[in-house]
């Protein structure tokens, strides 16, 4: 009997100890979360600094956990095993497969939310680029890392900086936040926000940005730029300095190597030299051509006399260094500037000589006084750049409206036609070749005397205030002044009569016909709908990495295209 009753308390006292390491034991991590100690070399314990934690030092060999595919090394190690965390200092090194490997001087490690946070000269590497920063965090659960303090990542095209960056593993994408560069010995990007993916080498730009290369300058606020090859596109508020040229719109794309630009929709095209502008909802610009092309109701716009010359037409192209800029404007081409205006089938300026040629079918208005014949030149002063002379060329014919009786036309015409102009407006005109002319006669109280039909070899009008003051024959004139009653009206229009008073041009709007304001435009690449990118957005990078991520101006706005490697290689 006291045999069985020591046996009994003998194993009562053996439950009593095995208690408190049966409930630890319930207290530990399964086997696949816990951190395991490879290598401890010199084991301590300090219950007054670390309580409940071993403290591991090297020896000849680091200290070394491995958790999860990842292998830790470090000179000192404080490992909390029943809370599954631990401490390392000195010289650390995180390998995760063959593909991560991070140093640092000091970190802290989770095994059952695998999140690391590692400061002081921490250098993150891959085999595509190299990761350094002061303080960082790496989520081995979601394969993201990040850091708030600083960054520079360096690979083999180009070395970016930032103030907050994100990497995500998986996709080999950056997020970078906050004094964004990207220096690459051919040019400097800087932005408030970019993503870029380390493979493609393709860079995302969200926010205020700007590209300057040898030879060009972008701003975006929004947009795309491979930087292998120095080209892309920006999608809102973008312009690019290129080749002596301004160049803005809704949409404008840049390729380097094709020494090409294009814009699209409410485009704008400043040439800095010449100081001309041409807006239009297309335009491409060829740099080594020196040229622009612009339709889609394109007008260029320059300055003559301090007052703004338009000029319309379906398609308008530039060419030529700015000493010998030439302008064309080809099908419906218009122009206007106060007191003048034209229209033909095309028109073709040369900076050079200063003419201006309204070809085929081309008619001009000087306030009331229409000019028609089979070519028109307009001639400017090449030192002051002010309209100095016209010069109408074959079937030369010029009228205008009875300014007092409005009854009639005045009129004359010949083979050729030859004005000045004089502070903007017409001086005097002459005819010259079988001339003719039907001028309504005025006494001093404005009562019709009588209408003066006269031929002969040439004329000179004389005009004051746009109005015929006198009119010189020369050259054997011969005609009569009839009375009104004794000149039918059918003699009163002269042979090849054409008032095109009805196609006049009256405001800038004016070059501008229906087709031209109901253009429809087209839907910019990347874009479904407007985007409002200034919006306050909660911080995408959390200080607890684990809290669940909010969505950034990156991925809750944007709709730009999947990053691919022919991105942004195609015209907008």
């Amino acid at each position: 009997m006291d045999q069985i009753l020591g046996l009994k308390q003998l194993l009562i006292l053996i439950c009593i100890l095995l208690a408190p390491i049966a409930g630890s034991a319930q207290d530990q991590p399964s086997e696949g979360q816990q951190i395991n100690i490879v290598y401890g070399a010199n084991f301590t314990k300090d219950e007054s600094k670390y309580p409940g934690a071993a403290i591991f030092s090297k020896d000849d060999r680091q200290v070394q956990f491995e958790h999860q595919g990842a292998d830790l090394y470090c000179d000192i190690a404080i490992f909390y095993q029943k809370e599954n965390r631990l401490k390392a200092l000195g010289n650390i090194v995180l390998k995760q497969g063959d593909s991560v490997q991070m140093t640092s001087g000091k970190i802290e490690y989770n095994g059952d939310t695998r999140l690391a946070k590692a400061y002081e000269r921490v250098v993150l590497k891959n085999a595509s680029m190299t990761l350094r920063t002061d303080t960082l965090y790496f989520d081995r659960e979601k394969q993201e890392s990040f850091y708030r303090s600083s960054g520079t990542v360096v690979d083999s095209v180009n070395t970016l900086t930032s103030e907050i960056g994100r990497y995500f593993m998986e996709q080999k994408k950056y997020q970078f936040l906050e004094s964004v560069k990207i220096n690459n010995p051919e040019y400097q990007l800087e932005s408030s926000q970019l993503d870029y993916y380390t493979t493609s080498k393709n860079a995302y730009m969200y926010g205020p940005s700007t590209i300057t290369g040898e030879t060009y300058k972008i701003y975006c606020e929004r947009g795309f730029y491979d930087t292998k090859v120095e080209s892309g596109y920006g999608i809102k508020n973008t312009r690019i300095d290129y080749n002596n040229r301004i160049i803005e719109g809704d949409s404008v794309y840049f390729n380097k190597m094709a020494q090409f630009a294009s814009a699209t929709n409410n485009i704008k095209v400043t040439d800095t030299i010449n100081k001309g502008v041409i807006r239009a909802h297309y335009a491409e610009v060829y740099k080594d051509k020196d040229s622009v092309f612009a339709t889609k109701r394109a007008v260029s716009i320059s300055l003559v006399e301090k007052d703004s010359l338009y000029m319309h037409g379906d398609t308008l192209m530039v060419t030529g260094k700015p000493e010998d800029r030439i302008l064309r404007a080809f099908r419906n081409a218009k122009f206007y500037k106060t007191d003048l205006s034209g229209k033909c089938d095309s028109i073709h300026f040369e900076q050079r000589t200063g003419v201006t040629q309204l070809i085929r079918n081309p008619v001009i208005w000087n306030v009331d006084n229409q000019m028609t014949g089979d070519s028109i030149h307009l001639v400017s002063d090449l030192v002051t750049e002010k309209l100095d002379s016209l010069k109408v060329i074959n079937n030369a014919f010029i009228i205008s409206q009875d300014s007092i009786g409005k009854v009639g036309f005045n009129q004359a015409k010949g083979k050729d036609l030859y004005g000045k102009f004089k502070d903007n407006s017409l001086d005097y005109v002459d005819l010259v070749k079988n001339t003719e002319v039907i001028y309504y006669m005025y006494d001093d109280d404005e009562k019709l005397m009588g209408i003066n039909k006269t031929i002969c070899s040439a004329i000179r009008m004389t005009l004051e205030n746009n109005d015929i003051e006198d009119i010189t024959f020369f050259t054997n004139p011969d005609g009569d002044i009839f009375p009104p009653k004794d000149l039918p009206e059918n003699s009163r229009k002269l042979k090849g009569f054409i008032w095109r008073g009805d196609e006049r041009i009256y405001s800038k709007d004016g070059i501008f016909d229906e087709d031209d304001n109901n253009i429809e435009l087209v839907k910019i690449r990347g874009v479904d709908h407007p985007i409002d990118l200034e919006g306050t957005q909660e911080d995408p990078l959390e200080e607890d990495p684990r809290k669940k991520d909010q969505p950034t101006t990156a991925n809750k706005k944007a709709v730009l295209p999947a990053d691919n490697s022919g991105a942004g290689k195609k015209k907008p």
